[in-house]
């Protein structure tokens, strides 16, 4: 289990200025770094959109400190919904809810949806609470690109560009939150998290799986993101050995993501063996791909993860990451209509 680190009074009277006059804040929370603005504050929120390179019709979370304050977001909370929140909440689900009146258009992409979730990190909620009020936050990282699980990935993104980096130490979960809209009598997965299908079906029942053509935009919903400079290709266990030495007697420098050490030493293969524990590999894989792509390499060659309902986040993570070089920039842009492969 990662360290948990809380913030000082004087970190937070600076984060909590910054997040009143318009500026940016990075923070941890249980799943990834987000950056901060404002929900309130149009202006503070495009700041976002900018820095990052973010697409204005993709919405953002609105993080919140207490379920009390969800109305003021959202004008309709089903009875699943309080459901999935009490059982949920602080933690790492995000609940898509129609807005609430006066929820502006740049928090939510154009859509007449909103989503929210509390997070579980104390120093995300130290900063909520001391701020009183909803913080708009997607990951800290370049849009399409590796979610920051540290403050140094957020400083080594933005620089000087947000105002307050919070360090709260490594994320505990690593991946970024499940998404579930609620509509009346429907509920459904849009994004693959920590929280998997087999326990939203024990709250509420019924779980829909994948997004359709009525679905709400949602955050890492494209076809192509999550992905490192470095292209990456998906490659099944059997055959990864052979592909890193084919590679290697090329002269080309290759880097890989296992679940295992290497049969022999390849000369140019930089090897990580992340394991098989799907806790431990979810909570290492962004900072793992990170430490592969400084490592100079022409691929990443990822060993494909076992297909069971445990592996779905770690899996939708990386066929999104493996699908960006196949892709034009029109399709890049495209909303994938599933998000489990």
């Amino acid at each position: 289990m990662a360290k948990v680190i809380r913030a000082t009074q004087a970190e937070l009277e600076a984060a909590v200025e910054a997040l009143r006059d318009g500026e940016l804040v990075a923070f941890p929370t249980e799943t990834v770094y987000g950056l901060g603005a404002n929900a309130s504050d149009p202006a503070a929120v495009r700041k976002v959109f900018a820095v990052k390179g973010r697409p204005s019709t993709h919405p953002v979370i609105v993080h919140l400190d207490d379920v009390k304050y969800l109305r003021r977001w959202a004008r309709e909370v089903t009875p699943e919904a309080h459901q999935l929140a009490e059982a949920f909440w602080p933690g790492p689900l995000t609940l898509v809810l129609p807005r609430a009146e006066g929820v502006n258009d740049v928090v939510t992409g154009g859509q007449d949806t909103v989503a929210v979730r509390i997070p579980s990190h104390p120093m995300a909620q130290q900063l909520l609470t001391a701020f009183g009020g909803g913080i708009a936050a997607p990951s800290a990282n370049r849009y399409g690109r590796l979610s920051a699980t540290r403050a140094e990935h957020v400083r080594e993104e933005f620089g000087d560009e947000v105002k307050v980096v919070l360090d709260g130490g490594e994320c505990q979960v690593g991946l970024e939150s499940t998404i579930v809209s609620c509509e009346p009598g429907r509920v459904r997965l849009l994004r693959p998290g920590s929280i998997g299908i087999a326990a939203l079906r024990r709250c509420v029942g019924e779980v829909l799986v994948g997004a359709d053509a009525s679905s709400p935009r949602v955050p890492g919903s494209t076809l192509a993101h999550y992905s490192p400079q470095t292209p990456v290709t998906l490659v099944s266990a059997g055959e990864l050995d052979a592909r890193a030495e084919a590679l290697s007697e090329g002269g080309q420098r290759v880097a890989v993501l296992a679940q295992r050490l290497p049969l022999k030493t390849y000369q140019y293969v930089t090897w990580i063996n992340a394991g098989k524990r799907v806790d431990a590999y979810a909570h290492d894989l962004y900072a793992n791909l990170r430490t592969l792509d400084k490592a100079g390499c022409t691929r990443i060659l990822v060993q494909e993860v076992p297909g069971d309902e445990r592996w779905d986040a770690v899996r939708d993570r990386l066929v999104r990451a493996a699908a960006r070089e196949a892709l034009t920039p029109a399709d890049d842009s495209t909303i994938s209509l599933g998000v489990l492969p």
